[in-house]
């Protein structure tokens, strides 16, 4: 099992939050947003006391994503990054490679929602021409999106195509106005409201105005039909506690006094 977590820390100082986490769900591959945690404290902090093999900083030239892995970083090799988005592929002894891309997209208070949409049509863009790059769609995207699974930047066919149902998902691809384009699985449908194992979101908002959702769901992994049979719904958790304290203020919501206004997530991959 190659296990992911992802976090954005909304630039909070919590790395002995982020210590707990990784002790407890020991992920291979560790993603996140709004890191202002220096390299050195965040290393030195996850590698104290750590009896399950070292953290390394991975390379990027994307400031908004940062990632950690516990294999060495010649393992992790960038294919294509922008500001907003890294596409690495994961070559790891006796797997098949993976594509991971990791992305932190603008949030509808600095940019509109076709302006969300248009951000979404270009990260699907330079996954699908990094896929033919490497010769295969085994890949992997997860990040802060700012948007929930039924807006059109996640949802369109030119957008991320990220749709509820494994059963779509595995058509591979559909064709719209002549152009076929590929299928995201994305399962964080099934983690909205009090029906879900876990929180009714990842992330809580309201406002006085009359059509408010209160929880979205902006933090989300979604998965290519052709690596579906090694992800297991059951492994993607959205995190509540750090095994010691919660993420939740008395209200239920993500307490970004102590934590962060996301919750994170875990999963995994059997390869």
């Amino acid at each position: 099992m190659l296990t992911f977590l992802f976090w954005n820390l909304n630039n909070r100082p919590i790395e002995d939050r982020v210590r707990r986490l990784a002790t407890r769900h020991e992920p291979d591959v560790l993603i996140l947003t709004e890191c202002a945690i220096p390299a050195v404290t965040m290393l030195r902090t996850l590698n104290t006391g750590n009896e399950t093999g070292d953290y390394h900083l991975t390379d990027s030239k994307c400031d908004e994503v940062v990632i950690y892995t516990r294999f060495s970083r010649e393992f992790t090799v960038p294919m294509h990054e922008s500001g907003r988005y890294t596409i690495r592929a994961i070559s790891l002894p006796a797997r098949d490679q993976i594509l991971l891309a990791a992305t932190h997209l603008p949030s509808k208070l600095f940019i509109e929602e076709h302006g969300q949409t248009l951000e979404c049509v270009g990260l699907a863009e330079a996954i699908r021409a990094t896929e033919r790059r490497a010769g295969h769609s085994r890949t992997v995207l997860v990040g802060d999106f700012n948007m929930n699974p039924f807006e059109a930047g996640i949802s369109a066919a030119m957008g991320l195509h990220g749709v509820m149902a494994r059963e779509v998902a595995r058509r591979g691809m559909r064709t719209v106005q002549g152009a076929s384009y590929p299928f995201f699985y994305n399962p964080m449908w099934g983690h909205f409201g009090d029906a879900s194992k876990g929180p009714p979101g990842t992330y809580y908002y309201e406002r006085a105005d009359h059509n408010v959702f209160f929880w979205h769901i902006f933090d989300q992994v979604l998965i290519r039909p052709s690596i579906l049979d090694a992800f297991d719904n059951e492994n993607l958790m959205v995190l509540t506690d750090d095994g010691s304290d919660s993420f939740l203020s008395e209200r239920g919501r993500p307490d970004r006094r102590t934590a962060s206004d996301h919750l994170p997530m875990v999963f995994g991959l059997n390869l």
